[in-house]
C-alpha cells in the first residue's frame, strides 16, 4: 500500500450486505485513504451499475455472463471497463494498480477469488469465511509462498486479531468467539421442527443476506467461524471456544496463559471491522457507531446449547478432521440452506443433511484443490437428491 496515496481497493461481492457496508465505509473516507478501484457482482448487475456510476471505479466484473452485455450497454461512454466470468475478476484482483482485496462473495464461489490474488501477492481482506473452510491449508501456504496477506473482516476474527496484539502468539491460551445465538436461543428442537425461512431470517441484531442469517439461526455461521480461526491463527482445536452473547457488543476474546483476557468491544456495524481490514494498520475516523460506556448496561455470557443446535460441534469435527471434511460441510450446508429456503427441507435438516454428507463424502487427508472442487460438487449432489 503507498504511504502518499491512498489504497486501490477492489470489492468482491460489491451488492451484498458486506460490499454495501464496504462501499459506505469508502464514502465516509471521501478517497483520503481509500479509492474504490474495481467492483464485482453475479446476477444483481442493475445494483452493480448504480455502484459504479457513484464510485467511477477502474473496472468492473459480472460473473453471470448473461448479465454482462446489459452491463456494458448501460454504462457506454462511462470509462469503465467492463469484465465477465471468473476470468474477470481474476483480471480485476491480479491488476498491478489494485493493492487490497476484499472478498464479500458469499459461499465456495469465492474460493477463487482469493486465491488468485494471494498468488498475485495483494492483501486480501476476508469476509468470505467459505474460503478457510474449504481449502485452509492451501490457501494458508499460498499466502506465504506467494507473499500476499489475509486480514480478517468477520466482527469476531477482527477482535481476536485485534486483541492478539496485547501478547505474543506463544503466550495464548485460547480464543473465544462469541454469538448472538440467533433468533432461536433459547428454544428447544421440538420447538424448532416446523419453524419458517421468514422467522430463520429475522435475526436479533445483525442485518445480513438469507444464506448467512440461516446459518446464524442454525449456529453454522459459528462452526465455519471455528474452523476459519483455526487457520487464520494457526490454532489447534482445543484452543477455540464459543460462548453466547446477545447483545453482540462483546465481539470475541482471548485469553493468555497468566489468565488475562483481552476483548474488543462496538457496537453491531460491520463497518468498524471492514475499515479496520482496508486500513490496517492505520485506524481512523468512520462512520461505525460507537459504544457508549456512561449509561447503564450489562452483558450476559452463556455456554451453546449443542444438543439443540448441534452444527456447532460438525464445524469441531471439521477442525481436527481436516483435509476434505471442510469442502464436505460447506457444501453440503450450502445446498442445504438452499432447499431450506426453497421450502423442500425443514429447518431441522439442515444439520441432518451435513451430518450424513460428513459420514459418507470420501475423505482424503491431503487433498488437491480438484479433489476439493470434486468434494464440494459431490455433496451439493448428495443434498440435491437427499430425501427427508
Amino acid at each position: 500500500m503507498p504511504g502518499d496515496s491512498s489504497t486501490n481497493v477492489v470489492v468482491l461481492g460489491s451488492t451484498g450486505s458486506i460490499g454495501r457496508s464496504a462501499l459506505s465505509v469508502a464514502e465516509h473516507d471521501g478517497g483520503k485513504r481509500l479509492k474504490i478501484w474495481g467492483l464485482s457482482a453475479h446476477s444483481r448487475w442493475e445494483d452493480l451499475v448504480e455502484q459504479a456510476r457513484e464510485f467511477s471505479p477502474h473496472a468492473i466484473a459480472v460473473t453471470d455472463p448473461q448479465s454482462a452485455a446489459s452491463v456494458r450497454s448501460r454504462l457506454n461512454g462511462a470509462g469503465i471497463q467492463v469484465l465477465s466470468g471468473a476470468e474477470g475478476v481474476e483480471e480485476l484482483v491480479r491488476h498491478p494498480e489494485t493493492h487490497r482485496v476484499l472478498n464479500a462473495i458469499v459461499g465456495a464461489a469465492g474460493l477463487n477469488g482469493t486465491i488468485a490474488a494471494l498468488d498475485a501477492g495483494k492483501v486480501v481482506a476476508l469476509a468470505n469465511k467459505e474460503t478457510l473452510v474449504v481449502a485452509g491449508q492451501i490457501v494458508m501456504d499460498l499466502a506465504k509462498k506467494g507473499g500476499g496477506s489475509l486480514l480478517p473482516v468477520d466482527s469476531e476474527h477482527s477482535a481476536i486479531f485485534q486483541a492478539l496484539s496485547s501478547g505474543a502468539r506463544s503466550e495464548v491460551r485460547r480464543v473465544i468467539l462469541t454469538s448472538s445465538g440467533g433468533p432461536f436461543r433459547g428454544r428447544t428442537r421440538r420447538e424448532l421442527e416446523n419453524v419458517t425461512p421468514e422467522e430463520a431470517l429475522r435475526h436479533p441484531t445483525w442485518k445480513m443476506g438469507p444464506k448467512i442469517s440461516v446459518d446464524s439461526a442454525t449456529l453454522m455461521n459459528k462452526a465455519l467461524e471455528v474452523i476459519e480461526a483455526r487457520w487464520l491463527f494457526d490454532l489447534e482445536p482445543e484452543q477455540v471456544d464459543v460462548v453466547v452473547h446477545p447483545e453482540s457488543v462483546v465481539h470475541s476474546m482471548v485469553e493468555f496463559v497468566d489468565g488475562s483476557v483481552v476483548a474488543q468491544l462496538s457496537p453491531p456495524d460491520m463497518r468498524l471491522p471492514i475499515q479496520y481490514a482496508l486500513t490496517y494498520p492505520d485506524r481512523c475516523n468512520g462512520p461505525s457507531r460507537r459504544i457508549d460506556l456512561t449509561r447503564a448496561f450489562s452483558f450476559t455470557f452463556e455456554p451453546p446449547d449443542r444438543e439443540t443446535f448441534p452444527c456447532l460441534d460438525l464445524g469441531y469435527e471439521v477442525m481436527r478432521r481436516g483435509g476434505t471434511a471442510g469442502a464436505a460441510l460447506n457444501a453440503a450446508n450450502e445446498a442445504a440452506v438452499e432447499r431450506f429456503l426453497n421450502r423442500t427441507i425443514g429447518f431441522l435438516d439442515i444439520p441432518r443433511a451435513c451430518r450424513a454428507v460428513l459420514d459418507h463424502h470420501p475423505f482424503d487427508p491431503r487433498p488437491s484443490l480438484d479433489d476439493l472442487w470434486k468434494v464440494d460438487a459431490w455433496a451439493r449432489q448428495e443434498v440435491a437428491r437427499w430425501r427427508i
